[in-house]
């Protein structure tokens, strides 16, 4: 049974989550569909607990109260990722990594290192945009389209390399396509010599969280493309189920 001022409140702070972290109170009302009275109401409990904290401009925004709980949260998924991200690691040969959105930037949260001694390392907190990486694309190819442009517009999209897919439209075509195959490639897109598959982790219906394998492009290229897909997938989806379905 769900609680009707839980649901409304965590309404509002996805809200503000999908428009950078920071929303006026027109904009929560037409992502939410509440009444501007509702929200209000809302958003002073949230204010309060230090969860929201408002601008100088009387817009409001992610609160420092989050990143406690945050913080907390992703060292617990990381922990019980260790033992997925070390079968890919198995299957590939190459580092894994398990990444998630927050706000524009693409952050790693749990890695497991590849043997050989040559590999690739992605430092665990380091925050990347995603419109050049693997990982970011899964997860923005799981939200509606107009979300990812409104990040893209926010971020300019940087070309990392020669490589870097820069333009709006050519990045929603990629997105399609990664829906459709089901994974996506980072082909020396953020760094030259670097190539990376990545699959989504579901919670449900939703993408929650991106795995990904990374390393040299001679040796990511060297191995079948959908079996290595298909393998990471399986695994990815064992990992979603710990989370169990989102209603």
């Amino acid at each position: 049974m769900s609680v009707q001022s839980v649901e409304r409140a965590l309404d509002v702070l996805e809200a503000l989550a999908e428009h950078g972290g920071e929303a006026g109170l027109s904009e929560i009302a037409a992502r939410t569909g509440l009444p501007y009275g509702t929200i209000h109401r809302l958003l002073q409990t949230l204010l309060a607990r230090g969860y929201v904290r408002q601008e100088a401009d009387r817009r409001y925004a992610l609160g420092g109260g989050l990143v406690r709980l945050g913080g907390v949260a992703e060292g617990m998924v990381g922990v019980r990722a260790q033992p997925y991200l070390e079968k890919m690691v198995e299957l590939s040969g190459e580092t894994a990594n398990l990444a998630v959105l927050e706000g524009d930037f693409i952050v790693y949260v749990a890695q497991a290192s590849s043997p050989r001694r040559l590999r690739m390392f992605a430092e665990v907190g380091r925050r990347v945009l995603p419109h050049s990486t693997a990982v970011g694309k899964v997860l923005l190819a799981g939200r509606p389209p107009a979300e990812a442009v409104a990040v893209f517009e926010r971020t300019g999209m940087p070309r990392r390399t020669p490589n870097t897919i820069t333009e709006i439209d050519a990045m929603l075509a990629e997105l399609a396509a990664v829906r459709e195959r089901g994974y996506a490639m980072d082909l020396g897109e953020e760094e030259l010599g670097v190539h990376c598959m990545a699959v989504p982790v579901r919670d449900g219906a939703r993408v929650v969280a991106a795995m990904s394998v990374s390393g040299p492009a001679e040796r990511i290229d060297a191995l079948d493309r959908t079996e290595l897909a298909e393998g990471l997938g399986k695994i990815a989806l064992d990992f979603g189920r710990e989370f169990g379905p989102h209603s």
